[in-house]
């Protein structure tokens, strides 16, 4: 008996904050819908209430979001730097091909079970309100040109705040012109971190600083130490995150004016879109991590149960990174010079959940409002909800931005995205963890295949007899590896060369 305390006592202090998160979730949710029953009949919390209330979770939302840009700097040039350059090539591409083929698979899943479910054929759409506030003018094409020219920012400075956008205004000639084509375009830069493009920047610096490792081992080893200083913050901060995600869902519950009513016009489309991503981060993702891996899934995702219940409070794959990073490290055992190169990224530009999200969106409102889809319109809906995925940025709900070129693809409107909007921000959730989800198992994947080569590269830098470094701790072994390579002595690497 003594021994079955020891080891559930164990358990517990092994998963605490996992345990303590997810605790958090169900708090949130009680504690939300206890609120709500506060008020009078009739009556609901004001928007200074809610405000007061979500403070605390706001808090912890700004702490994570801080982190963002010091970490995909750091841990991407430092990642790519270490590795020799034909490697890089060989992650990269193994990271981009998994990412590429699995946005793919959740589009097909989702226009399957859309077409074959059709939650938005028995019903009328004018059942569910439309608010033209919400319409954004814009055009597929002028979208993808965004995203290509996101990638290369002019400014890395202003990248770091702001991202470059198209603006179409009616031509003061003919105010009333209806062809957007037609209109005047400008651009403007909004509110927002370029991710995109300080990865790619990152990326560029990283692959340089690796071609001149030599004559720059002291900026290499400045970008490791800074990385793993984000990563002791990234520590501290998420023993915040059980009291930060239970605020968090507790004011966006109070938000919703009445509970029944949403779920009672969009309750259908709802279980699609929610099912379909559970199902394919749970089942299809498990089922192709264990046929490439031919590990035990269940393990993987239980391990990763912190960022996937950080990921679900803070609805923001990005701000969840720093968490990802830590589980996959630490518990999964993934080398650092996989996950550091590979998350970023997957963070950046694999949106499972989303792209199946936007792909059944957009197909039932074309059922709501009558409209018979062809499969040529079908199929141009999958491959610009797999185009808009890529370019939806990492933070909250920025997948209803983008299915508005999902929409232009088959004529509907832009302000019929307000049809769904009354239950996004849960889905955005769900979407979330299964991103967060999906870009686990792909560096896990990924590290899987380049394991023998990452060993072959450190083997060649340091010589097969100075591997003690590589045990149980991988992020000293980044850094050992890493520091011996240029040419450092192994007396002076030791557990407190870690800061």
């Amino acid at each position: 008996m003594k021994m079955e305390w020891r080891t559930v006592w164990g358990f517990i202090r092994r998963n605490l904050l996992t345990t303590l998160t997810i605790l958090g979730v169900l708090v949130g949710i009680g504690l939300g819908l206890g609120l709500r029953e506060i008020p009078a009949e009739g009556d609901s919390w004001s928007q200074r209430d809610v405000t007061y209330i979500n403070y605390v979770g706001d808090l912890f939302l700004r702490t994570l979001k801080a982190l963002i840009l010091p970490l995909i700097v750091s841990s991407l040039i430092a990642a790519v730097g270490s590795l020799d350059l034909s490697l890089s090539k060989k992650i990269g591409g193994r990271a981009v091909l998994y990412y590429l083929a699995t946005t793919v698979l959740a589009v097909i899943l989702g226009i399957v079970l859309v077409v074959t479910i059709r939650p938005g054929e028995d019903r009328d759409g004018g059942d569910v309100e439309s608010d033209v506030s919400q319409q954004r003018n814009v055009t597929t094409v002028d979208t993808l040109l965004d995203l290509v020219r996101n990638m290369f920012p002019p400014n890395l400075v202003q990248a770091c705040t702001q991202q470059y956008q198209t603006v179409l205004k009616p031509p003061a000639a003919n105010p009333s012109e209806d062809d957007i084509y037609k209109w005047t375009i400008s651009g403007a830069y909004a509110d927002g971190m370029n991710i995109l493009g300080l990865v790619v920047a990152s990326i560029v610096f990283g692959v340089a600083l690796g071609a001149t490792k030599r004559e720059n081992a002291l900026v290499l080893q400045f970008f490791q130490q800074l990385s793993h200083i984000v990563m002791k913050v990234t520590g501290w901060v998420i023993w915040l995150s059980p009291v930060g995600v239970t605020f968090l869902i507790a004011a966006k519950i109070l938000e919703i004016e009445d509970l029944g009513d949403v779920f009672g016009k969009l309750g259908l489309y709802f279980a699609v879109v929610a099912g379909g991503i559970l199902f394919h981060g749970f089942v299809v993702l498990s089922l192709l991590y264990f046929l490439f891996t031919r590990n035990n899934p269940l393990r993987f995702i239980a391990n990763m149960g912190q960022a996937l219940a950080t990921a679900f409070g803070t609805s923001s794959s990005s701000a969840s990174l720093p968490v990802t990073m830590q589980c996959l490290e630490e518990k999964n055992h993934i080398d650092p010079r996989v996950s550091r190169f590979v998350l970023p990224i997957g963070a950046t530009i694999n949106m499972d959940g989303t792209a199946l999200y936007e792909a059944v969106a957009a197909i039932f409102i074309a059922q709501l409002r009558g409209l018979s889809l062809s499969f040529g319109n079908v199929l141009a809906i999958s491959i610009t909800a797999t185009a808009a995925s890529i370019g939806a940025a990492g933070i909250p709900q920025a997948g209803l931005v983008t299915l508005v070129m999902v929409l232009d693809t088959v004529g509907l409107p832009a302000e019929d995205v307000s049809l769904i909007i009354a239950v996004d921000w849960l889905l955005d959730r769900f979407r979330t963890l299964v991103n967060v989800l999906g870009d686990s198992f792909g560096a896990a994947i990924v590290y899987h295949y380049s394991k023998a080569e990452l060993q072959r590269g450190k083997d060649d830098a340091i010589g097969t007899g100075n591997t003690q470094f590589s045990g149980s701790d991988p992020e000293l072994a980044f850094h050992a590896d890493s520091m011996m390579a240029n040419g450092c002595d192994e007396r002076n690497l030791d557990k407190n060369s870690r800061l």
